[in-house]
């Protein structure tokens, strides 16, 4: 008579746990190692030096050196200069970001049900993510809306009647704000346009044939129940970082507002916080005041874009 153990004292040997092959670690290294000392010696250091400086009176050196505490922070916080560029660092956002989700959306719908040229015009409308902000800011600055009578702005408007517009040094109202919100719209639209087509490549067909079957009629209903339903998570990450990106302006102000020529001196305009910092930190050799802005900045950003996404579930698996 045959006697059988329990299944549960059965012992099976364990799946052999494959071996690295030779020189697998070293190629490894080899690969990272660029990369993981590029990451220390340009953003880890400079980070933490940074820090150090922020704590120091650090007037005319970049070397931490009277320590100060956290005196420099509260300079900043009290500072109306910096607290008024932050204002303009969030009315620029509410400008920019609407815009830029709206647009791109809009081009994204577009190109995505173009009949032909599909390629063609993601090409156009991306190509001037690749132009450099300085470059776009010149132009923008020098020829289209120099404020002369041949601008190309003011050549648009003269058959209308309208008298040349001095756009950039204008206060009231306030034209500058037209000059630098579209160079960024014409330079980052065609990138979050991308995406949005991206995202919309992801729908499953099925459910605007299923749709189509309920009596949705195709349109406003499948754009409203459908598709922006599905372009949830990719709307929150281009509004993230459409919020990234316009916090962290600072070309087209530099070069649009505080450039050299006529527009020269417009600075205290409309001056961002970085634009401030670099004013701070390289004009005034105040280090320690300017990386402590720094960190308040990066602190602001790190706040609108993590507590939203938390709130609202960004990148969370749809139910």
């Amino acid at each position: 008579m045959a006697v059988t153990a329990p299944l549960s004292k059965i012992k099976t040997a364990a799946p052999a746990r494959p071996r690295p092959k030779p020189g697998a670690n070293l190629a490894f290294w080899a690969f990272v190692a660029p990369s993981l000392i590029g990451l220390i010696v340009f953003t880890l250091v400079p980070i933490g030096w940074g820090f150090l400086l922020s704590l120091s009176h650090a007037q005319n050196t970049i070397h931490p050196g009277h320590y100060v505490g956290l005196r420099n922070y509260t300079d900043m916080l009290t500072d109306e200069a910096f607290l008024r560029s932050l204002v303009t660092m969030v009315l620029y956002s509410l400008f920019i970001v609407p815009l830029t989700w709206g647009m791109s959306l809009g081009l994204a719908l577009l190109v995505d049900k173009a009949g032909w040229g599909k390629s063609f015009w993601r090409t156009v409308f991306f190509i001037p993510s690749a132009v450099s902000y300085v470059v776009a800011s010149l132009i923008w600055r020098i020829s289209l809306f120099n404020g002369l009578s041949f601008g190309f702005a003011n050549h648009l408007l003269a058959p209308f009647g309208i008298h040349p517009i001095a756009w950039v040094g204008t206060v009231d109202p306030p034209w500058y704000w037209l000059v630098l919100v579209t160079v960024r719209l014409w330079l980052q639209v065609g990138f979050y346009m991308i995406i949005f087509i991206a995202g919309l490549q992801e729908i499953p067909k099925s459910l605007y044939e299923a749709a189509a079957v309920d009596g949705a009629a195709p349109g406003w209903q499948t754009l409203r129940y459908i598709t922006l339903p599905q372009l949830r998570n990719t709307s929150f990450s281009v509004l993230m970082l459409n919020l990234i990106a316009a916090f962290q302006a600072f070309d087209e102000f530099y070069n649009i507002l505080g450039g050299g020529g006529q527009s020269a001196g417009n600075a205290s305009l409309a001056r961002p916080p970085l634009v401030y910092l670099y004013s701070t930190a390289l004009g005034d050799q105040d280090f320690g005041r300017g990386a402590a802005g720094a960190f308040i900045l990066t602190a602001l950003i790190c706040a609108v874009t993590l507590i939203p996404g938390k709130l609202f579930g960004l990148g969370r698996a749809d139910k």
